[in-house]
């Protein structure tokens, strides 16, 4: 009878193919989604918020950055130069500065001049023509 039993037990193998093992099948192991969050664990009551005499200082709102915006343009090579020169006047009043910083603060003094004053200041820059100046090989 024990070789009845082992018979009924293993499934029967095809007349055409070799004799193999069976497989098992087998499952991959449950990862959690890349969402950012954690896998939930088994929710913990959490204790009674506590009130406290004192206030508690309130967190002071972050200024939002402005969005920066990059941008090229042309300029003259004596104006260029101009540059240079005050960033090394910037750096013997001790309060070094960028070339970005030279320019906002020039367009802060221009935003701050008379519709006069604005006039003037733009008649005494000559016009250039736009765009890449042409490689000089």
């Amino acid at each position: 009878m024990a070789t009845s039993q082992s018979t009924a037990a293993t499934p029967p193998q095809p007349a055409s193919s070799p004799a193999q093992p069976a497989r098992k099948a087998v499952r991959k192991p449950v990862t959690p989604r890349k969402t950012g969050a954690a896998p939930k664990a088994i929710a913990e009551p959490k204790p009674a918020p506590v009130k406290v005499a004192a206030a508690a200082p309130e967190k002071e709102h972050k200024a939002k950055k402005p969005k920066l915006v990059r941008d090229s343009f042309t300029i003259p090579k004596d104006e260029y130069a101009a540059i240079d020169t005050l960033k090394l006047r910037t750096a013997a009043l001790s309060q070094p500065a960028k070339k970005s910083e030279l320019l906002r603060a020039g367009l802060k003094a221009l935003a701050g001049m008379s519709d006069s004053a604005l006039r003037a200041a733009l008649k005494a820059v000559p016009a250039i023509k736009t765009g890449r100046p042409k490689s000089d090989k």
